[in-house]
């Protein structure tokens, strides 16, 4: 059985599927030799043109000679390009491209200074140069492949992999283009000096020169160069294939030349094949034994609009309206100027766009050639398509899903593997444009994979940057760590010792706050708010004291009021005066205790929550004029003696709030003064917070059970009809200190806020019926003018009220000597803003202290009721 190599030796060739027979037309231009074009005035020279990671080696105003670098890059797919002539960087800016699309593209503008001169070239004999320095050299001069893909030719010539075999391609199938044919019969000997340096490289088996059957010149030409060549005979041979488009194909000429089939996504070098065009070959010897790089190639300029048609050496940069000027081009209207072969090549939508390296023909058909562009009709699925793909795709299933933009079942389809040869669109009965879908099908995968690439590139930086962020993290704990034990080492056992004790203090502090929360019964809850204030500093615990006591006061004479209703008014009464008494000596230690000793952080937490409660009160206050209106006329009227007694406690209640308003001001303006440089911190130590909040629970027990003993011992008829309005204030006043000590727990509970202030006007609007009632029957007792004339009243209607009334005369003096003298009615004297709402503070305490004044008139009515 022959081996492949036996069959190559014997010229064995196998046919491509597919492929179609178009006119060649090849005579308008290969009769005649290479020939030079003049210079342009002006070269657009697109960086970068193969591979990317580029950057500019010149700038705007730099002078450069013919062959000088303008770019450089490190990216292994980066090809450098070369100025084409020497002249002057006039513009460095985007134009139009050498593409269908015209795209703008950065473009290099080289003002040709006409001399064309070459930049130092550095020449080397082939034997001087090792393996990796011909590949640099290959690099360094920008070649690519000449043959249309512009593929780089560097990294063909150093594969990962053992190449067998070479196929240099002379083939050039597509119709009208003739370059190679030329190259190969005027410059044979270069193009196998290039070949020689390819072998050395690439040490194949065999070499092969592939050239169809209708180029006999250019077959004898290479034949000749072949058997005066330096290589090892049998090495290398010229193989003549039969003419078919498109066989020219990379993947067709090595199943024609070997018989067997590029896997779909594989390379040839993983059949160990390599395949190089001639003029490829020729540039490799013109970069490594001259030193020369690739700034000019051959390009066929033809169609039966171009005068002059034939092959010419043509800068790459030379604008193309330049060529057509120099071949004399007479357009005309349509006229379609093509950038490669009518099958492969595509329509310019600009002449001003430049050749480039894998430019290889200038195609100017006239009308007879080319005509104008059918309309696109329906598919009618012959197959014809299918039959002639050399792909062997299928191109009906291309391109439905290419056109419903279904880009994803077009690669299932393998589209990538698709040459985009034209064959299909050029037998397609309904001329349906077919790789025009392809491409744009191509276009947008090529754009979807950069895409994806770029998010994958953007995703291992995020990561990247977390894995780093993560390090320093680490690295900083370690650090603190170090440093922590480091301390810990040189501290001494008396700094030990403090630590400990601090760990213990919050340790402690934390275990009473849980206890307090979660206390089973008022009397747990009291006795840790006890031991907690205890511990507190002692402005604290003294307010607290004070209040504990009144309210227990409070709760016993409400007990004993329960349980003893023949005789116990009196001893409630006088429990009621020293309720009072202790409540303002409570008040009066609580002022000077702030005024001596600077408060703590818990004291003013309390000092806060007090603060909200005053401000709640006086806000009741405020509503009270405009709320009294809407129910005065529910008020019963009163007789003479019961207006009186009214009369007079009002004016007791006045008095007491005139004195607690003084007190009020001189404590509020100590507090403050203490309180200013309060922070949201102080105000939110959870310890206080949480020990403030058991107070606030146990005192709410209390006066709720007081309360509602008090509500029960006051339901008599003459009770009802004497002191109603005193009564009911009395309990709307309980009520709304209970509301107001709710509130500092949460001073957001509308429901308690809503209860308070309807309370609170139910209130004043009886207090306000009294009055009026009052006013009517006798003028001269509504014109008080002073304390004296109110205890005379009182002396008359009650004792135990004119000795209320004379206490807190007294302890009004005590505070505010000038109150007990000299008091101006409530309703009359005028107060600034300031001392109103200073006034409004001390408002809940001078209706509880109205309310004991009540009980003991109630008592005092009971015991002359029974008498009579």
């Amino acid at each position: 059985m022959l081996t492949l190599l036996d069959q190559l030796d014997k010229g064995t060739l196998w046919r491509s599927p597919g492929g179609i027979h178009p006119p060649e037309v090849k005579f308008l231009s290969n009769a005649t030799p290479i020939g030079q074009m003049p210079l342009a005035s002006t070269y657009l020279v697109p960086v970068p043109q193969v591979g990317e990671n580029c950057t500019l080696a010149v700038k705007v105003g730099d002078s450069v000679l013919k062959g000088t670098p303008l770019t450089q890059g490190t990216s292994i797919w980066h090809l450098p390009v070369h100025a084409p002539t020497s002249g002057t960087i006039v513009a460095i800016e985007p134009r139009a491209s050498n593409h269908a699309s015209a795209l703008p593209v950065n473009t290099c503008v080289i003002a040709a200074d006409g001399k064309d001169t070459w930049c130092e070239l550095v020449q080397h004999q082939l034997d001087d140069l090792s393996h990796q320095q011909i590949v640099d050299k290959v690099r360094s001069a920008g070649i690519a492949g000449m043959g249309g893909a512009a593929f780089p030719t560097h990294i063909k010539l150093n594969p990962v992999s053992e190449i067998d075999l070479v196929i240099i391609n002379g083939v050039e199938c597509e119709p009208y283009i003739s370059a190679d044919d030329r190259l190969m019969r005027e410059y044979s000997q270069d193009i196998l000096a290039g070949i020689g340096i390819i072998h050395r490289l690439l040490t194949p088996k065999r070499i092969v020169i592939a050239i169809e059957d209708n180029k006999p010149e250019a077959a004898k030409a290479m034949q000749a160069a072949v058997s005066q060549c330096g290589l090892p005979a049998g090495s290398i041979r010229v193989t003549v294939i039969p003419t078919k488009y498109p066989s020219g194909g990379e993947k067709q000429l090595i199943q024609i030349i070997t018989g067997r089939e590029v896997p779909s996504g594989a390379i040839p070098a993983k059949l160990g094949i390599v395949v190089h065009n001639v003029g490829t070959a020729y540039a490799i010897h013109q970069a490594v034994t001259q030193g020369k790089p690739l700034v000019e190639r051959v390009v066929t300029v033809t169609g039966k609009n171009v005068i002059k048609p034939g092959n010419y050496w043509l800068p790459i940069g030379t604008p193309v309206d330049h060529v057509l000027t120099a071949t004399k081009f007479t357009p005309e209207p349509d006229q379609k100027v093509i950038i490669g072969g009518p099958m492969m090549g595509h329509a310019l939508a600009n002449i001003q766009v430049p050749i480039l390296k894998g430019t290889n023909c200038i195609l100017v058909p006239s009308s007879q050639e080319i005509g104008s562009t059918p309309e696109e009709k329906a598919c009618i699925r012959c197959g014809e398509c299918a039959t002639t793909c050399p792909a062997l795709l299928l191109p009906q299933q291309l391109f439905w899903h290419a056109k419903a933009e279904e880009y994803d079942k077009a690669a299932s389809y393998n589209l990538k593997d698709c040459i985009e040869c034209g064959c299909c669109s050029y037998v397609c009965p309904s001329d349906i444009p077919l790789v025009e879908y392809y491409r744009i099908a191509k276009s947008a995968l090529k754009q979807a994979a950069d895409e994806k690439q770029q998010a994958e590139r953007a995703k291992q930086r995020f990561d990247a940057r977390l894995a780093r962020l993560e390090e320093e993290k680490l690295a900083r704990e370690a650090k603190a760590k170090e440093a922590s034990e480091r301390r810990q080492a040189s501290m001494t056992g008396t700094d030990k010792n403090a630590v400990a004790e601090a760990m213990a203090r919050i340790a402690a502090k934390k275990a009473a706050a849980a206890q307090a929360v979660t206390g089973e019964s008022i009397t747990e809850e009291s006795s840790v708010t006890t031991t907690d204030t205890t511990e507190a500093p002692k402005g604290k615990a003294a307010v607290a004291a004070a209040i504990a006591r009144a309210k227990a006061k409070k709760a016993a004479q409400a007990n004993a009021d329960g349980t003893d209703t023949n005789g116990a008014e009196t001893d409630s009464a006088k429990t009621d005066n020293a309720v009072t008494m202790d409540a303002n000596d409570s008040i009066s230690a609580t002022v000077a205790i702030a005024q001596e000793a600077p408060l703590s952080q818990k004291d003013k937490v309390a000092a806060a929550i007090a603060r909200a409660k005053a401000k709640k009160a006086a806000q009741q206050t405020d509503t009270a004029p405009l709320e009294s209106t809407e129910t005065a006329d529910s008020t019963p009227a009163l007789s003479a003696d019961d207006d009186k007694k009214a009369k007079v406690a009002a004016a007791v209640a006045r008095a007491k709030a005139k004195k607690a308003a003084q007190q009020a001001e001189t404590a509020a303006s100590d507090i403050e003064v203490s309180n200013t440089e309060i922070s949201v911190s102080d105000v939110n130590d959870a310890e206080a917070i949480k020990k403030a909040k058991v107070a606030a629970a146990v005192a709410r027990a209390k006066a709720k059970k007081a309360a509602q003993q008090a509500e029960i011992n006051t339901e008599n008829d003459l009770i009802q009809t004497a002191t109603p309005a005193v009564d009911s204030t009395a309990n709307v006043q309980a009520d709304v200190n209970d509301d107001t000590e709710a509130a500092t727990t949460d001073v957001n509970d509308a429901e308690a806020i809503k209860k308070a202030k309807v309370a609170a006007a139910v209130a004043r609007a009886k207090a306000k019926k009294i009055a009026a009632a009052s006013a009517a029957e006798s003028k001269t007792e509504s014109k008080i003018e002073s304390v004296d004339e109110i205890r005379a009243e009182a002396n008359v209607a009650s004792p135990s009220i004119a000795a209320t009334l004379d206490t807190a005369t007294t302890e009004a003096d005590a505070v505010l000597p000038s109150v007990g003298s000299t008091a101006e009615p409530i309703e009359t004297a005028p107060l600034s803003s300031d001392e109103l709402k200073k006034a409004r503070i001390a408002a809940t305490i001078a209706k509880a202290k109205a309310k004991k004044a009540a009980l003991a008139q109630e008592a005092n009515a009971s015991s002359d009721s029974s008498v009579d």
